[in-house]
C-alpha cells in the first residue's frame, strides 16, 4: 500500500490480514488512478477546473427546496462552503488526517458539505442513517473508534446521550460533537463563515480509508465496511459510466439516505463526477418524490421498489416528462413492479444489485438492454458467477451462489466475519441466483432465505412478484415458516390494497392465483393479513422479522 497520509492509522491498521481480502481487478484504463489522489477534490474542484468551458463552477451542483421555492448553490459556492467547513474541522476541531467522524443527518446540503469537507481534511467518514437510536449510534462508535461528530441539530437528542458520561450508551471515544443546520455561535454553520474561503486538501493516498460505512443490520450487528478513496471513484466510473451514462445536464433525485452507499452514490457522487446536480430532499413520500420530479425537472431518479410500486398510480397526476432514467435498488424488484412503472411512465427500469461491501450496484444492464426478470450483467470492470458450496461454477441456469470480483470489495473493519464474506479471493455477498449463457443474473433469494419445502427449492421473492401481480396486494413479503409435514412451507405476509379486506375466500383466490403464474408447488401455504411490513430505514424487507414471526 501507499505511505498513508494518515497521523491516526486506527483505520489502516483494522483492516483484515491481506490474505482475507478479496482480489482487487485494478488492471482497467476505468479505474487507473494515480497513487495519491484525495476524491473530494476529483468529485469538486477537479470538475470545476476542468470544464471552464462550460463555467462549470456558476452551474447548479445541489439543489434544495426553500421555503417552497427550488435553490441551487452552485459548484463554486459549494466548493466555498466545503473549504469552510474543512478549516472547521482541522482548525477549530482540530482534528487530524485519519480520526473517524461521524455524520449524523437526512439529505440535506449541510450534509453533503460535511461529508466532502471531511474527506478533504483527511478524516474517515462514518455516515449514520437519521433514525438510529442511542444504543445502534453507540454500536457504530465504538466499532469505529469515533472521536468526533457532526450533527443535525434537530437529530442531536439521540447522539447527546453517547456524550453524556451518566448515560448507558456513554462513548469514551466521543470527544466532540458540533451541530449544523443551526444558527448557534458554536455550530459549524456559524464558525464556517470565519473561514477563508480556500483549503489545501490533504495529500491523501488512492488507498488510504475514507470511508467506514456500517451495513443496514438486516442480519443482526452492523459491520463495518472500509473503503478507499479510490473505491468512492471507482462507484462512480464504472455502473454511471457504462449503464446510468449522465451528462452534465442531468438533475438526480430520489429517496435512499447518504448515509447509505445507493444514496450516497445516486445523491451525491454520481452528479458531482458528471458534472451534473441533485436535489437532495428529506422525508419523501411516493406522492412527493413525483412532485420533485415535476418541479425540479429532475432526470435520474434513485429509489427502492416500494416506492416504484406505489408511484405507478399515482404517476398520471404529474408531469413527469422530463425523467429519463429510473433506477432500482436496495431488494428485489419484482418483475410486476417493473411492468407497472413501464405501463405508468413508459420507462424501462434500470435493475442492480449492489451491497455496502462492494460500495454501489456490480450488476445492471442499461434500460435498452434489460430482460425480463433479470436484474442484469456484470457491470464492466466486474465478473460474477454463480458457484457451489465448493466455490465451483455451476451450470448454466442452476442455482449458485452470487461471486463477484471487482475493483472494490469487502473489507470490514476488525470482524471474523470478512472469512464468510471472502472466499477464494472472490466476495460472496449471501444472494442464491442463476446465470444464464448470455451472462444476465436472475435473482432467486438471499442464500440463507431460500426456502426448502419437502425437497423442493422455493425463491420468496419470486412467490412475492406473483402475488404482487393480484390487484388486492399492495406489498408483500414471503418466507419459511416451520411445518411438521413438509420441514419448511412458504408463508405470506400481505397488506391489502386500498378496498380489499382480509378473509379466508381471499386467501383461497391468492393461493391459486400464485399456481397459475408459477409452479404450484411453490404458492404460499399460509397467508396472514398485517398492516404493513418490518423495513429498515432503507427500505429493504425485514426478513428476519417475518422468519420470527412466522416461527411464533
Amino acid at each position: 500500500m501507499e505511505p498513508s497520509a494518515h497521523v491516526d492509522t486506527f483505520a489502516r491498521d483494522n483492516l483484515p490480514p491481506p490474505g482475507e481480502w478479496p482480489q482487487f481487478l485494478l488492471d482497467n484504463p476505468d479505474v487507473a488512478y494515480p497513487a495519491r489522489l484525495n476524491c473530494a477534490v476529483e468529485l469538486l474542484d477537479r470538475i470545476i477546473d476542468d470544464h471552464p468551458e462550460r463555467g462549470q463552477g456558476t452551474r447548479p451542483a445541489i439543489w434544495s427546496d426553500v421555503d417552497g421555492v427550488p435553490h441551487a448553490t452552485t459548484y463554486s459556492e459549494l466548493r466555498t462552503r466545503v473549504n469552510q467547513t474543512a478549516h472547521v474541522l482541522s482548525g477549530v476541531m482540530g482534528l487530524v488526517p485519519g480520526n473517524r467522524i461521524l455524520l449524523r443527518g437526512p439529505n440535506t446540503l449541510h450534509m453533503a458539505i460535511a461529508w466532502l469537507a471531511s474527506l478533504k481534511a483527511g478524516l474517515v467518514v462514518v455516515p449514520t442513517m437519521p433514525l438510529l437510536r442511542a444504543k445502534e449510534l453507540k454500536q457504530i462508535i465504538d466499532k469505529a473508534q469515533v472521536s468526533a461528530a457532526l450533527c443535525d441539530a434537530r437529530l442531536v437528542d439521540e447522539l447527546a446521550q453517547c456524550s453524556d458520561p451518566a448515560n448507558a450508551y456513554f462513548c469514551e471515544n466521543l470527544l466532540q460533537t458540533r451541530l449544523f443546520h443551526d444558527d448557534g455561535p458554536d455550530s459549524v454553520d456559524m464558525l464556517a463563515l470565519l473561514q477563508p474561503a480556500d483549503y489545501t486538501a490533504v495529500d491523501t493516498a488512492a488507498d488510504d480509508v475514507c470511508l467506514i460505512a456500517f451495513t443496514s443490520g438486516t442480519t443482526g450487528m452492523p459491520k463495518g465496511c472500509v473503503h478507499f478513496h479510490r473505491d468512492v471513484l471507482a462507484m462512480c466510473d464504472l455502473f454511471p459510466r457504462h449503464v446510468l451514462k449522465p451528462t452534465a445536464n442531468d438533475i438526480f433525485c430520489g429517496t435512499p439516505p447518504l448515509a447509505f452507499t445507493f444514496g450516497l452514490g445516486g445523491l451525491l457522487c454520481f452528479p458531482l463526477r458528471a458534472g451534473a446536480s441533485a436535489v437532495l430532499i428529506e422525508r419523501l413520500t411516493p406522492e412527493t418524490l413525483l412532485q420533485v420530479v415535476e418541479r425540479f425537472r429532475a432526470t435520474i431518479m434513485f429509489t427502492a421498489p416500494t416506492f416504484y410500486r406505489q408511484m405507478a398510480g399515482l404517476a398520471s397526476r404529474f408531469d413527469l416528462s422530463s425523467l429519463r432514467k429510473s433506477v432500482s435498488a436496495g431488494e428485489a424488484l419484482p418483475d410486476s413492479t417493473r411492468k407497472l412503472w413501464r405501463q405508468a411512465t413508459g420507462l424501462q427500469m434500470i435493475d442492480g444489485i449492489g451491497s455496502t461491501e462492494m460500495i454501489h450496484i456490480f450488476i445492471s444492464s442499461a434500460d435498452a438492454e434489460t430482460r425480463d426478470r433479470a436484474i442484469g450483467r456484470a457491470v464492466p470492470g466486474y465478473v460474477v458467477q454463480a458457484v457451489d458450496n465448493d466455490m465451483q461454477p455451476v451450470p448454466a441456469g442452476e442455482i449458485g451462489m452470487l461471486a463477484v470480483k471487482g475493483p472494490t470489495g469487502c473489507r470490514y473493519l476488525s470482524d471474523p466475519r470478512q472469512r464468510r464474506f471472502v472466499r477464494d479471493g472472490w466476495n460472496l455477498p449471501g444472494d442464491s441466483v442463476c446465470i444464464d449463457a448470455d451472462g444476465y443474473v436472475f435473482y432467486q433469494s438471499r442464500a440463507d432465505d431460500m426456502i426448502i419445502s419437502a425437497g423442493y427449492n422455493i425463491s420468496g421473492p419470486e412467490v412475492e412478484s406473483a402475488l404482487l401481480l393480484h390487484e388486492a396486494v399492495a406489498e408483500c413479503g414471503v418466507v419459511s415458516a416451520p411445518d411438521d409435514e413438509r420441514g419448511q412451507i412458504a408463508k405470506a405476509f400481505v397488506v391489502l390494497s386500498a378496498g380489499h379486506v382480509a378473509s379466508d375466500e381471499l386467501v383461497v383466490q391468492l393461493q391459486t392465483f400464485v399456481k397459475e403464474q408459477i409452479a404450484p408447488y411453490k404458492y404460499p401455504r399460509a397467508i396472514e393479513f398485517i398492516d404493513a411490513l418490518p423495513r429498515t430505514e432503507t427500505g429493504k424487507l425485514k426478513r428476519f422479522a417475518l422468519r420470527a414471526l412466522a416461527a411464533s
